[in-house]
């Protein structure tokens, strides 16, 4: 008996401690591979899509073209939100980042601070709804992640668990986060 209490505690201690839901495979997967395939314009088509919301997790961003769509989202009512990368930001706000754009457009802006690098690339649109979209993959969303990488990009669409999941995440870091510009300086 006593061999079953410590083999059963021995399986519950090698179980992960935030161990993720398995969840079905549902909806449609769009995939592209950079340089050869047009993933900038597939994201631009996600984006214009939109309805109800826009969540940005970006290491970088610099791309002028999804800078554009995204501030024209929030033009035709398109509730948008960004979270960028404190380190990444710094080096490049003053050349070519698009964040500044972003906040003077009055899309919140917030910056991570608590990592080495806040590497997540992704984009979320309406992902409370069942035709959500999560645009996900090594693809930064730079003009060399289009014309000079070797990058992968998947746009995940209709899978509302996953949608659900990523939003859950994308909330956990930018409740960690600072806003634009203060992130900046502390």
């Amino acid at each position: 008996m006593n061999y079953l209490i410590v083999f059963a505690a021995a399986c519950l201690l090698a179980l992960p401690a935030q161990a993720r839901p398995v969840l079905p495979a549902q909806g449609t997967v769009e995939l592209a591979f950079t340089p050869w395939d047009d993933s900038e314009g597939a994201i631009l088509r996600a984006i214009q899509e939109a309805r109800q919301a826009i969540y940005v997790q970006a290491y970088l961003f610099t791309s002028r073209p999804l800078a554009k769509a995204l501030i024209a989202a929030k033009t035709r009512g398109v509730a948008v939100e960004v979270l960028s990368d404190r380190e990444m930001l710094a080096k490049d706000e003053a050349h070519r980042s698009q964040i500044p754009q972003f906040a003077a457009a009055g899309i919140p802006v917030w910056i991570e601070v608590h990592y080495a690098a806040a590497h997540n690339k992704i984009i979320l649109i309406d992902p409370e709804e069942e035709t959500s979209a999560v645009v996900t993959g090594s693809y930064n969303f730079t003009f060399s992640a289009q014309a000079r990488n070797a990058e992968n990009l998947l746009i995940l669409r209709n899978n509302p668990g996953l949608a659900r999941a990523y939003l859950d995440n994308w909330r956990r870091h930018r409740s960690e986060a600072l806003p634009y510009p203060q992130g900046l300086s502390e």
